[in-house]
């Protein structure tokens, strides 16, 4: 091995301070700076000893010499003999080197600065904020719901953390989102699985945390390794919401986040609402309704204020609130038997329009008995339902639907997907059949002989890219309402989406119901960032399990055609066993955005509903 020169070791040392930055650039710009002055100086001090006229001593000319190698120009003002002049300009030319070296170094190191701070690369000083980690069409659902829950309050922030340009993050925001009112919106570039990066997020003031699930291959994966990155952090560590796409994650990732973490299981509430939906007809509307913050919203008050009344008593305690059920030490109860008694340490859930509008009521209900019905409720029978496509989903959607219907019902799954079918064993209500088609195509759709079915569901096929698979669900929509129309057919329809701009695409197909499963994930999500507390209330709602949101005809309730208070029609669900929340005006139901849905009504306010209109109620089944 040859020897190592000292000429080498020079440049080597050269090469590491030369790579150190702009900082250390103008250190040798510095250093080459002095030595020039000092050569000049001394010079003229050998050369023209004296001159300039009127200036003697060392350090005068030292001055000069150095506004000669910084100010190059004053060689024109020189007058002296010609050996100060060729000093002079030898100082200046080495001047103009130095100066327009200085100027490139500065101007560089001030452009990787400014590109840097575009980069968003700076660690954020806010508190009390609110932190999104990673990226997803998600993001805008979440950011327009936390911008419309912090609309009362001043210097609310949101900061996000991705893999994605700073400026290009912020341009998609604006274009999709808009005007965020008082909420602030911070963007930083990183990668949320570096501790690191986190850093730049100041998590131990933030208000929560979100983990989004990110589009592409494996995407639980990415999530696991941020939740482990959130939880080797050292410090407060705030509350931590995150979306999971598959159910058989949720073990790894409570491993990997701990106790502070609340898990949103994608694919598992998004099937259950699907389930729901295709059942009862503007059951999407109604959850979407409850999980934006855009009307009513589920809050929780203290069940001091109510203590020692039963629950039936409750119902007609608040005018301008609706009362859902009780979380109580033991869980969530959403619709609990009318004689349970109200505990202080209970806490009462209730939907409002807000926070600061609950209060109780004064003064008993204005109940009209006379317009009171109760009519008996036919049992369960065997049904027919048609799932055309299918996904990843499928299997677990089949199976909840399976809890669902009476035994003996038959479903009909109708795909080209090779998977279609597969692992299906142990059904006990459904009997399943599976038929090869392609579920765009007129003629092989009325093959099906959809007018033996009561309920159809169409899922977005996980074959294509979404805004593919949605085109090819809008066909399928499309078609199946015109066979409607032209057969006299009469089957719901529940179609679930990716995409959700192409809602108001599908409107047009006038489906029941339209689930664009990455919004409700995005709802949901905002609504446990802002209240984690709130996860029990919604996963008992999408459970199938015990108490849940049924609209049922109006002439079940009240007598139509005659006007009514709606705390009449919440005494009538309450003598039934159910809870009312609201109700469903069937001339809107094609209206959006609320398509004849109204939660929360006033108890004073007086409704005339008709045989076509619905009641939504809690009910057991």
């Amino acid at each position: 091995m040859s020897r190592v020169t000292f000429r080498e070791r020079v440049r080597y040392w050269f090469d590491n301070t030369m790579s150190r930055g702009t900082a250390s650039l103008i250190g040798w710009l510095a250093l080459v700076s002095i030595a020039l002055i000092a050569v000049v100086a001394g010079l003229t001090l050998w050369l023209a000893p004296g001159e300039p006229d009127g200036i003697d001593g060392p350090g005068k000319v030292l001055w000069i010499a150095l506004m000669h190698a910084l100010s190059p120009a004053k060689v024109a003002s020189d007058k002296g003999s010609l050996a100060y002049m060729a000093v002079m300009f030898v100082g200046s030319l080495g001047g103009i080197f130095i100066v327009s070296m200085l100027v490139g170094l500065l101007s560089n190191g001030l452009k990787l600065r400014v590109d840097r701070l575009r980069r968003g690369r700076s660690r954020i000083v806010e508190s009390g904020h609110t932190v999104v980690l990673g990226w997803s069409d998600q993001v805008f659902t979440i950011v327009t719901e936390l911008a419309k829950a912090h609309a009362s309050q001043k210097g609310s922030v949101i900061a996000i953390l991705a893999e994605h340009d700073k400026l290009a993050m912020e341009e998609d925001l604006r274009e999709r989102v808009g005007d965020l009112g008082a909420t602030r919106l911070v963007c930083r570039t990183g990668r949320p699985t570096e501790p690191r990066d986190l850093g730049l997020m100041n998590l131990a003031t933030a208000r929560s945390v979100v983990v989004l699930s990110p589009e592409g291959e494996d995407p639980d994966a990415h999530v696991i390794k941020i939740l482990l990155a959130l939880n080797k952090r050292t410090g407060p560590h705030p509350p931590v919401v995150a979306a999971l796409a598959s159910s058989r994650n949720l073990a790894a990732a409570r491993l990997a986040g701990g106790k502070e973490v609340h898990l949103v299981d994608s694919d598992d509430t998004a099937s259950r609402l699907i389930v729901q939906s295709s059942r009862q007809s503007g059951m999407s509307v109604v959850c979407m309704d409850l999980l934006n913050f855009d009307g009513g919203e589920i809050y929780l008050r203290p069940g001091a204020e109510l203590a020692g009344r039963t629950y039936g008593q409750a119902l007609h305690a608040y005018q301008t609130a609706t009362v859902l059920g009780l979380r109580r030490p033991s869980g969530v109860a959403l619709n609990p038997p009318a004689d349970t008694v109200i505990e202080a340490a209970d806490q009462v859930v209730v939907i409002a329009q807000d926070d600061s509008a609950i209060g109780l009521a004064t003064g008993k209900p204005s109940l009209d008995e006379s317009a009171m019905v109760d009519t008996e409720r036919a049992n369960l029978t065997p049904e027919r339902t048609l799932l055309l496509n299918w996904n990843g989903r499928a299997e677990q959607i089949i199976r909840y639907l399976d809890g669902y219907v009476a035994q003996g019902s038959v479903l009909e799954v109708a795909a080209d997907h090779p998977k279609a079918g597969m692992n299906l064993g142990g059904l006990r209500n459904l009997t399943v059949n599976v038929k090869e088609c392609d579920t765009t195509d007129r003629h092989e759709l009325e093959s099906l002989g959809l007018g033996l079915f009561q309920h159809v569901i169409v899922l977005s096929d996980d074959r294509f890219r979404p805004d593919h698979a949605d085109t090819r669900t809008l066909m399928t929509l499309l078609q199946l309402r015109d066979m409607q129309s032209t057969l006299g057919e009469h089957y719901s329809i529940v179609s679930e989406m990716h995409d959700e701009n192409n809602r108001t695409l599908a409107e047009v197909t006038e489906a029941d119901d339209i689930v664009i499963s990455d919004t409700v994930i995005g709802l949901l999500l905002a609504q446990l960032a802002e209240n984690r507390h709130l996860a029990d209330v919604f996963g008992y709602l999408f459970d199938s399990s015990g108490s849940e949101i049924y609209p049922r005809p109006a002439s079940d309730y009240v007598k139509t055609g005659t006007p009514v208070t709606f705390a009449t029609v919440v005494e009538s669900a309450r003598r039934r066993g159910e809870t009312a929340i609201g109700y469903r005006n069937a001339a809107g139901m094609n209206t959006p955005p609320r398509y004849g849905i109204v939660l929360n009504p006033p108890k004073s306010a007086k409704i005339t509903l008709t045989d076509r209109d619905s009641v939504i109620v809690l009910s057991e089944g």
